[in-house]
């Protein structure tokens, strides 16, 4: 792919970040866009990463920028259609028919990447959806051959549902084929914002815009699109550069409050993401962190200086190939 020509801007979100936001193709809910954000280290080390958000997430992780830059590598993340900085007028929040088609951005995003000078190694970073994205993405994807490793943080590789529920979830899959854009309430806990945002019990200061505490609603296309995007990953990829995935060492399922969701993982359960480990390639480093949140990196601070000294002592330890090339 041919780089597009690019203007990066300050970062309205985050002090000391650029951004440019890139045209997609059209849809039928108002203009779609993506936005690229990034902030270069002080003493590069020639590396860089690519950080993809979550499903009703965006990139607000200053922190983990802060610790990469200190390493040397170039920081980049993308805020997918829809999403955080890229939601525009008419837009169905966080929606997608086919995570395939998340493709676009990803390309243009790695693609610009590429296209910049003294960049050795490009490490694609997914969080949940995200890192359930950027696995497809690794097997399939058109710019993946500018990426030499994938990083997962806590992966969508499958629903916590209960019996009844997972009886229910193909009908609602099947009807996202035909009918996509209804909406179904109610698929994210308010205690997961509650044990992230400072104004409840947590520390971040996120925007409760694009990340609510009741989160947005899912369409039943979106379900279609990560039930088939299940099924994939189900059948085997075949990601043949290092993998590393961080999770929380166990899951707490609770629907209201309960102070073990400071210390585990409230959204996912860990055993599916342990269950995909030999689905993805060959080289795959699987870290379990006690005391984890959902988004390691979001962690209390003790369990959250060990995710990131994981993460960047794994980064640190990759082979360092040719320069890329656009």
């Amino acid at each position: 792919m041919q780089a597009p020509v690019v203007s990066w801007v300050l970062d309205p979100v985050l002090r000391g970040f650029e951004a440019v936001t890139m045209p997609l193709a059209p849809a039928d809910d108002g203009t779609l866009v993506a936005t690229l954000v990034r902030r270069r280290a002080p003493r590069p080390n020639g590396r860089a990463v690519l950080h993809v958000h979550g499903f009703v997430d965006y990139f607000f992780h200053s922190h983990v920028a802060d610790a990469l830059n200190a390493k040397g590598f170039d920081v980049y993340a993308l805020d997918l259609r829809r999403s955080g900085r890229s939601l525009r007028t008419g837009n169905r929040p966080y929606y997608v028919r086919d995570l395939q088609e998340y493709d676009e951005e990803l390309s243009l995003a790695i693609a610009v990447i590429a296209a910049e000078p003294a960049h050795s190694l490009l490490c694609l970073t997914g969080h949940s959806t995200g890192g359930l994205v950027a696995a497809l993405y690794m097997h399939r994807g058109s710019e993946r051959r500018h990426v030499q490793a994938l990083a997962l943080n806590s992966p969508f590789f499958d629903f916590r549902i209960g019996a009844l529920e997972r009886l229910v979830m193909p009908l609602l899959a099947g009807l996202g084929a035909v009918a996509p854009h209804i909406p179904v309430a109610g698929v994210l806990a308010a205690s997961y914002v509650q044990s992230l945002h400072r104004d409840f019990r947590g520390e971040w200061d996120f925007d409760l815009r694009w990340k609510p505490e009741l989160g947005f609603p899912a369409y039943t296309g979106w379900f279609h699109a990560v039930r088939n995007a299940h099924r994939q990953v189900a059948r085997g990829l075949q990601i043949d550069v290092p993998i590393l995935m961080l999770r929380s060492a166990r899951s707490i399922n609770r629907r209201g409050w309960d102070d073990g969701m400071l210390a585990a993982d409230s959204v996912l359960d860990v055993q599916h993401m342990e269950r995909a480990v030999p689905l993805l390639g060959s080289q795959v480093t699987e870290i379990a962190l006690h005391g984890a949140l959902h988004d390691v990196f979001l962690s209390r601070p003790l369990v959250r200086a060990k995710a990131l000294e994981a993460y960047g002592g794994w980064l640190d330890a990759l082979p360092v190939p040719q320069l890329l090339k656009s």
